[in-house]
């Protein structure tokens, strides 16, 4: 075996979880999502950047203000979910770097001084953290539905500010009746690893 992670643990990570589309009514607690943070807090990102932020929705005010803002096919779904979770990069992630990055205090000032830097490398860390924080939803016994159809520049301008770029919108919750769709073709090791 080439992996030391438990087999089971391998299918709940990856082989048999699926983005879901529907969910019980069963809440999602904020000790739940503590854990999931708490978890994937520690996901390598360069300079040991953390700039991604998280807007729980759960008031019936707060649903309802992210509704429209959703594509017509993710309404239903976002309405309904026990959770939802828009993960957005903070563009101004480098204040933070001289206590994150103490080995390189001056990361920040060297190479996030312009905004252009510090955006680039926002949306790409935190799409990293991005992709943990659903893996670390699986982890929990949970379901993830990872979305980008919706008005990023509307969701910005309702949840957020000019410093934070929204990325993603999870819906979380514990599987509900159909709540995936089968198991779509993934490209094959040969057609993707190169060795020079």
């Amino acid at each position: 075996m080439s992996l030391v992670l438990d087999p089971a643990a391998q299918d709940l990570l990856f082989r048999e979880a699926r983005t879901a589309n529907t969910f019980t009514d069963e809440p999602v607690t904020d000790e739940q999502v503590q854990a999931i943070y708490d978890l994937v807090k520690y996901g390598p990102t360069a300079f040991n950047q953390t700039p991604l932020r998280i807007t729980l929705v759960r008031s019936a005010e707060a649903r309802e203000r992210l509704l429209p803002h959703m594509a017509e096919g993710n309404r239903a779904k976002t309405a309904a979910a026990p959770l939802v979770a828009i993960l957005a990069a903070d563009n101004e992630f480098h204040e933070e770097l001289p206590a994150l990055f103490p080995a390189f205090p001056q990361a920040k000032d060297l190479f996030f001084a312009e905004r252009p830097a510090r955006e680039s490398a926002a949306a790409l860390n935190a799409a990293l953290q991005a992709a943990y924080f659903v893996v670390g939803v699986r982890a929990a016994g949970l379901a993830a539905g990872p979305m980008t159809g919706f008005d990023f520049e509307g969701v910005r301008k309702e949840f957020l500010d000019d410093d934070h770029t929204p990325l993603m919108i999870v819906n979380i919750g514990r599987p509900g009746p159909d709540a995936w769709y089968p198991r779509s073709p993934r490209l094959a090791y040969e057609d993707v690893v190169t060795t020079v």
